[in-house]
């Protein structure tokens, strides 16, 4: 199906979805995510594809963007996407070739986007994921565990233990927030484009006659921030031993641009804030449902956010 015919279809759509069967067709060609977004968020994966990307010389490393179709109320957009098949990293074995050439293209992309013009652009329409991140998720999951008690909310014994252990663990990070704000604003990096969710299913690997290309897809978590989120998130999927030679490799891609890593201790500690924002974030939600509609999965949710808190060791050896 050509890019002229799924438009031309989602074009003449009489329902405010598209109708039965289209989406089936569509997947057979491409990919099809649908996502609920606010309206300002709604333009962002279409500014990273056709805009920012292609502004930086990276229009190839990621799918193209073939057409957009939104629900008639607003409530959800489709975006239609080239489907580029299967290559995504395996984390628990790790080929150096391939991760090379995904590190090398994130650190592309740091490097590239660093000090460029379309970083205001998308830090406004995109946020940060650096300490505003950390500083503003950690208060909100504080305020919303707070709320859960009587008379709002009726926790089990469990539940309420639950809720302690968390808020006990939300409130020393907060003790602990000006060093952390400092450190990361510091020697997290500096402020340039990040993908925001570099999972190892986000990174593809084809070979190509010029060898092995990577491409980078899911960038509706895309954002502003210090690189160490992007380091953060992508080392943490890998097996603790290989993180230092992943590591390696982002140092030396970077070091041709005159950035130079802080030391592994402190590494730790900016990469561990990273992963406490995101972790923070997702104490959020559940809240939220248990607060304005009392879901019964709320707390399974805030379990699983202990179990991650329990598991979190440092990203690299000391």
């Amino acid at each position: 199906m050509t890019e002229q015919q799924i438009e031309s279809v989602l074009r003449k759509a009489p329902r405010a979805t598209p109708p039965d069967g289209l989406l089936q067709r569509l997947e057979r060609d491409i990919s099809l995510p649908t996502t609920p977004r606010a309206i300002p968020a709604q333009a962002a994966p279409e500014a990273w594809l056709r805009r920012w990307l292609p502004a930086l010389g990276l229009e190839e490393r990621a799918p193209r963007l073939l057409a957009t179709a939104a629900e008639r109320h607003g409530g959800c957009v489709w975006h239609v996407y080239e489907d580029l098949g299967e290559g995504a990293l395996d984390p628990a074995h790790p080929d150096p070739e391939r991760v090379g050439v995904v590190v090398a293209l994130i650190a592309e992309l740091h490097t590239r986007a660093a000090g460029h013009a379309l970083v205001p652009e998308c830090r406004h329409f995109c946020g940060n994921l650096g300490a505003p991140f950390f500083a503003a998720n950690l208060a909100d999951a504080i305020a919303l565990l707070e709320r859960l008690a009587p008379p709002r909310v009726e926790p089990t014994p469990e539940q309420g233990a639950l809720r302690g252990r968390l808020l006990t663990r939300l409130y020393r990070l907060r003790d602990d927030l000006p060093r952390r704000v400092h450190l990361l604003e510091t020697l997290g990096g500096p402020d340039t484009l990040l993908h925001g969710d570099l999972w190892t299913t986000n990174t593809l690997v084809h070979p190509t006659p010029r060898g092995l290309m990577a491409r980078l897809i899911d960038w509706d978590h895309a954002a502003v921030g210090p690189v160490s989120y992007d380091l953060s998130t992508f080392l943490y999927r890998f097996p603790k031993p290989e993180r230092p030679w992943i590591l390696e490799a982002y140092r030396r891609a970077v070091a041709p641009a005159g950035w130079h890593l802080p030391p592994t201790w402190l590494l730790n500690v900016v990469f561990e804030t990273a992963e406490y924002a995101r972790y923070a974030n997702r104490i959020i939600w559940p809240a939220v449902a248990l607060l304005e509609q009392r879901a019964a999965w709320g707390f399974e949710q805030l379990a699983e956010v202990e179990r991650w808190f329990d598991a979190l060791e440092l990203a690299l050896p000391d």
